[in-house]
């Protein structure tokens, strides 16, 4: 069984583990943005309302380029659902990875896990890129 596998067995218990003491809230909104407008939406002046930045993809493809102030939590590795779960679920996020693939497949836990606002980048750091948008070393 690979790690995708196990993880998909294991989203029920981590769902109930972490909604047993919680109140039941509305799922995830998931958004699917552009690099276009995935920039406007990381420089809104009201940081409350400006998602923070999670960059799922290797260590490596992170060291080599990313979204400013963005935080790394590698989907490949196994403690990724522990290491999102320790994130507050009310606020907004911004996910990607390097093309869209990962990212796209890190959705469901994320709903999962009953995070409120999800934004996506489709394309992935890649797109970001190929818009000519800043990228931080």
């Amino acid at each position: 069984m690979n790690f995708f596998s196990s993880l998909l067995l294991a989203l029920p218990l981590l769902m109930t583990t972490a909604s047993a003491d919680k109140p039941e809230k509305k799922p995830a909104a998931i958004v699917h943005l552009d690099a276009g407008q995935a920039a406007k939406i990381i420089s809104v002046p009201d940081k409350k309302k400006r998602p923070t930045i999670i960059d799922i993809r290797t260590l490596g493809e992170f060291k080599a380029g990313h979204l400013e102030n963005a935080i790394h939590i590698d989907f490949l590795k196994e403690d990724f659902p522990d290491a999102i779960q320790k994130l507050n679920r009310d606020k907004p996020y911004l996910v990607h990875c390097q093309s869209g693939g990962r990212s796209s497949n890190s959705l469901k836990i994320w709903k999962t896990l009953g995070f409120t606002k999800i934004y996506h980048l489709d394309g992935g750091f890649l797109a970001w890129k190929k818009a000519g948008l800043p990228v931080a070393k």
